[in-house]
């Protein structure tokens, strides 16, 4: 080696020109190597290839979606997903977080002993309380989303709920029965004040409507320690999938648009393979429905839906209750819905999905300004018009009509 580099850096500084081929059979090296050490003093060394990354084009969005605590490196993955339809693993998003050092770290050192039930044995059942979304048009929305999650096949289902009311608990414990096609024999949850008295002895109570709850449905309703959430950890654990909508903040159109959300991640969360069962939630669970006790008779379960009616979508899109008609998408005309009212909120579904939502209202018509707006679309058909600014222009003189 120095023999070569002294020879070559002689013939250099005399202006001699070698034959590199009688050095390449000499030294038994290429005599491109030689060569090129030759002209350059040195063997040049490749450039770097430098790939460019699908993420590079997000980079900005990720950065500001991961400057908010609430969010998870997860959330913020399904989001671009969802969103913009990227083609990156979530692995090699992880590492292209790490190489540009992007990253949320919660560490939580409370131990979570794990435990396991046997399939259709226990529901676990708990509110994400207090959710606020903003759109992407300002509009505030604050609302709670009821999770439920099987104990064995870790099966989760999600409603949403602008309340936390006893009310609201059996409605969307109703609902979980019906997504589930039955009911376990035990749901254990919270001692959440809609549900239990506390006594000055310190005794829970349950509440006389709680207590007739479960003997119609066969279903024990098991109360946590207080202060012990991992007595329900596999239901906390789905929580952490609900952290996942903080990354569509400011970047959802409507109430419907956020239903659609949560419904999507209702549905990836249970095709994720779990980490503990190593299979996802979705396929366990085709052993765990086996076991499920039978649904209750409609009538049973409709008794603790304080006012619903059934009706028929018409092409008004309004559907009547108590007097006054409240709007639907526009999908739905011809279909039957139920409308349920709690407290001062009337839920309407479509089956076991809530396609409308509306506060109580005086007003003979109601409508969302995104139903009218597709109406409007779907009836004029023309590229030319802002059917946003039409139906708010419409709209605001229904409300001046009252």
């Amino acid at each position: 080696m120095i023999n070569f580099i002294g020879e070559l850096n002689y013939y250099k500084g005399a202006g001699i020109i070698p034959n590199f081929s009688e050095l390449s059979r000499r030294y038994d090296k290429d005599r491109r190597t030689l060569k090129k050490y030759y002209e350059h003093g040195m063997i040049p060394k490749r450039k770097k290839r430098i790939y460019k990354s699908e993420l590079d084009d997000y980079i900005n969005i990720i950065k500001v979606k991961i400057a908010d605590s609430a969010n998870t490196l997860k959330g913020i993955y399904e989001y671009l997903l969802d969103i913009y339809d990227i083609k990156t693993t979530y692995n090699n998003f992880k590492a292209y977080c790490r190489r540009h050092d992007l990253s949320v770290k919660k560490v939580n050192k409370v131990p979570h002993l794990r435990y396991e039930t046997p399939p259709g044995e226990q529901l676990q059942t708990d509110w994400k309380e207090d959710i606020e979304l903003v759109n992407r048009h300002g509009e505030v929305f604050k609302f709670n989303i009821f999770s439920a999650t099987l104990g064995y096949s870790r099966k989760h289902i999600f409603i949403y709920s602008k309340n936390r009311t006893e009310a609201d608990f059996l409605r969307c414990n109703i609902s979980v029965f019906r997504k589930l096609g039955g009911l376990p024999k035990k749901n254990k949850t919270d001692n959440m004040s809609a549900i239990v008295n506390v006594s000055s002895k310190n005794r829970k109570i349950k509440h006389p409507r709680i207590l007739q709850f479960e003997k119609d449905t066969g279903m024990k309703i098991v109360l946590c320690q207080v202060r012990s959430p991992e007595t329900k950890g596999k239901d906390e654990s789905a929580n952490r999938f609900l952290n996942r909508l903080y990354a569509y903040n400011n970047d959802f159109e409507d109430l419907n648009d956020l239903l659609r959300i949560i419904e999507r991640l209702n549905v990836r969360c249970n095709e994720e393979i779990n980490q503990f069962t190593n299979v996802p939630p979705d396929v366990l669970f085709q052993k765990e429905k086996e076991y499920l006790l039978p649904l209750p008779n409609d009538k049973v379960l409709d008794s603790y839906l304080d006012n619903f009616v059934i009706a028929k979508v018409p092409t008004t899109l309004l559907v009547p209750f108590k007097g006054n008609g409240y709007s639907v998408p526009k999908e739905y005309i011809g279909s039957n819905v139920k409308l349920v009212q709690e407290s001062n909120n009337l839920y309407i579904y479509f089956n076991t999905k809530l396609i409308a939502l509306h506060e109580i209202s005086n007003n003979k018509v109601n409508y969302r300004l995104e139903d009218y707006s597709e109406g409007l679309k779907a009836r004029m058909k023309n590229a030319d018009v802002d059917y946003n600014e039409l139906a708010m222009n419409n709209l605001e003189r229904f409300n001046k009509r009252g």
